[in-house]
């Protein structure tokens, strides 16, 4: 569902420059301590969206690993005097180097408009400061408008909590999986399932547009590549292939999508389909295994896993399908590379001495980083900024394995688990949402 929402203006004037910045590249980052009060509401429902606004801006912000909420109960000022003007001493002795005031005005029409300013306290600089104007039901979007605001400003990189996540929901026995489809909000919440589990689902993927998901299905006991439109909840075939397809991605221009078709002999080739004419291209042509496609970000090359060495490893090429090059070269086998959305790296999967890795490289394979490590991890997918990295970590307990989502800093720091209701898997993550 899109969002009736508008961007009214910027309200209030700020410098180009401010003097509070973090840099995020570093390995290790001390987080900002940042103080968000409750926004301030003209009467008693605008209050509560305004304390809610707070609670979802500071948890996307803590969740990011490089802010630091101040509590609440320390703070001096109160929020209808910060209206007019912080008193700068009264947050600089909570050490609050960031201050964030809004406020929820409801309009005639039914409508709510919610303002914000971000401070630099120790500046007593203001950096930002818009005016939205969205439903009431719609508050918790505003709310991850601003945290993502809030985050570009004092990184200098974009945000990723405007986002949703698509991936497969399991319960069951490991024998008799039940596998759906499911969405929800990139901190878990407005969850809900596409599927209903009567067909085992497997690697969704997002549209550039965020509208529509591929994925790998057997219906009938039939693997096959769908698309599903979210807005309709209309679900297509792609193609009526005589073998196995799977492993579909879109192109960055929504207008392909890239998969693996099986040859009927124990290998595998990969295929592009114009989603326009429905004509279907074949890239490569090896009797070994080649899958797990991914474009780059500018839509020139394609990232691919193939065996055709001997074991399995990473491979570029050019999208139609010249200049084949191996980038991976380290010990063990290498499987599921995707493109960062900036281009300047591939994530990956690795399996070395009984272990599994979560790791990244550059696309020339150089500069190989290994971020998280367990019994099995796989799976990796990026955030639409490039600089968080979501995948699936698989658990053996008493009463069997579990499988469950994390998110990873680039730099291999703040590994935090994503709440989902049951066990999941294949998680994808949206771009920023139109």
């Amino acid at each position: 569902m899109r969002l009736l929402l508008s961007l009214l203006f910027v309200v209030f004037a700020f410098p180009a420059l401010a003097e509070l910045r973090v840099d995020i590249t570093r390995g290790v980052v001390e987080p900002i301590p940042i103080a968000i009060p409750e926004f301030a509401g003209s009467n008693a429902k605008s209050a509560q969206v305004g304390r809610d606004l707070v609670r979802v801006i500071g948890n996307n912000l803590t969740r990011s690993g490089l802010f630091s909420t101040i509590d609440p109960r320390s703070f001096i000022q109160d929020a209808e005097s910060l209206q007019n003007q912080p008193r700068f001493p009264d947050w600089r002795v909570l050490n609050a180097q960031a201050l964030v005031v809004g406020k929820v005005v409801p309009q005639s029409d039914g409508r709510l408009r919610v303002e914000f300013r971000l401070w630099d306290v120790f500046g007593e600089k203001q950096m930002a400061g818009l005016a939205y104007f969205t439903t009431p039901q719609n508050w918790r979007r505003i709310a991850h408008i601003i945290s993502d605001a809030i985050y570009k400003r004092i990184t200098g990189e974009d945000g990723y909590f405007d986002t949703r996540i698509v991936y497969v929901s399991e319960t069951g026995p490991g024998t008799a999986r039940v596998k759906r489809l499911a969405i929800m909000d990139q901190d878990g919440e407005n969850h809900r399932f596409l599927t209903d589990g009567r067909a085992i689902v497997l690697t969704p993927r997002f549209s550039p547009t965020a509208q529509e998901i591929t994925y790998m299905a057997y219906y009938n006991n039939k693997p096959r590549v769908y698309l599903f439109n979210l807005e309709t909840g209309r679900q297509e075939l792609l193609g009526n292939f005589p073998n196995m397809t799977f492993a579909p991605r879109f192109s960055p221009d929504g207008n392909r999508v890239v998969f693996s078709l099986s040859n009927g002999a124990g290998g595998s080739n990969i295929h592009t389909m114009d989603l326009r004419t429905r004509q279907t291209k074949r890239v490569t042509n090896d009797s070994s295994i080649s899958t797990s496609p991914s474009f780059s970000p500018d839509g020139k090359r394609i990232t691919f896993e193939s065996d055709r060495g001997g074991s399995q490893q990473i491979y570029v090429m050019d999208s139609g399908g010249g200049n084949v090059q191996r980038i991976s070269f380290g010990d063990g086998r290498y499987s599921t590379p995707v493109w960062s959305p900036r281009g300047d790296l591939i994530a990956f999967t690795k399996m070395h001495r009984g272990s599994f890795y979560i790791g990244v490289m550059r696309p020339d394979g150089s500069g190989e980083r290994l971020l998280s490590e367990s019994f099995h991890v796989e799976g990796p997918t990026w955030a639409p900024n490039g600089r968080v990295l979501m995948f699936f970590k698989q658990r053996s307990t008493s009463r069997g394995a579990t499988s469950r989502m994390y998110s990873i800093d680039l730099t291999g720091y703040n590994e935090r688990e994503v709440p989902t209701p049951l066990d999941a898997s294949d998680p994808a993550w949206s771009p920023l949402l139109p």
